[in-house]
């Protein structure tokens, strides 16, 4: 997906000069790496706040117009105010198209409902993994990786090794082992309910007998 966005030269800086910036609808932000010096730049808030929305902006490689020059970027950094609907500040490196590259992908998981953990076994799906760090060329950046699914039983979990990734793309994870992706856990009510054992007969009590009256004796 080519998503390329436009940017004008900064030339103040200083938190009084920012603050001005966004008061006019502007955002600071910064474009750095390479073999170029790092260059101040500013967008315009709306824009770029629309652009942020999309799943795409965050993990694909991105064109920076800044007043006609064209730079291939990755979104690195974003500033956001505490709780108002405000952009403080956004950070680009800029990437060559000959070089490997690391960004977070998100993950797209199909056929939750019909994984016969879910349909058959009455399990509920957990997303342990929303996203995984890839390494690959520019060129090679997938928009997201889709996870399928339509085999995971209850009690299993998928893998990142499992994962099918795009030609050129590999995943980066730190440490040992084989993170788990997604797997399958047991719903509380859904485990299997044991038969009870059949209820012994009541045997209804007999009415005690009523004491029969001793014989009376004559006493002479």
């Amino acid at each position: 997906m080519q998503i390329e966005f436009n940017a004008t030269k900064r030339n103040v800086q200083g938190t009084g000069a920012s603050r001005r910036l966004r008061v006019a609808g502007r955002i600071p932000g910064i474009l750095y790496g390479g073999t170029t010096a790092p260059e101040m730049v500013e967008f315009d808030h709306n824009e770029l706040w629309h652009l942020l929305k999309k799943e795409a902006f965050h993990s694909s490689v991105l064109t920076m117009n800044i007043e006609g020059k064209k730079e291939t970027c990755l979104l690195r950094d974003v500033q956001r105010h505490a709780y108002k609907m405000l952009i403080l500040h956004l950070d680009f490196q800029r990437i060559d198209a000959t070089h490997a590259i690391h960004q977070k992908v998100p993950l797209h998981f199909i056929n939750d409902a019909i994984c016969p953990g879910v349909k058959l076994q009455g399990g509920l799906v957990q997303h342990v993994m929303t996203e995984v760090d890839v390494k690959c060329l520019p060129a090679d950046l997938p928009g997201f990786i889709e996870v399928d699914l339509k085999d995971l039983s209850s009690g299993h979990s998928l893998h990142v090794s499992q994962l099918v990734l795009p030609k050129g793309v590999e995943v980066v994870h730190h440490g040992d082992g084989d993170p788990v992706v997604a797997t399958v856990t047991v719903r509380g009510g859904a485990a299997a309910v044991e038969e009870e054992a059949p209820a012994a007969p009541v045997v209804a009590a007999e009415p005690a007998k009523k004491p029969k009256p001793s014989e009376k004796t004559d006493k002479r």
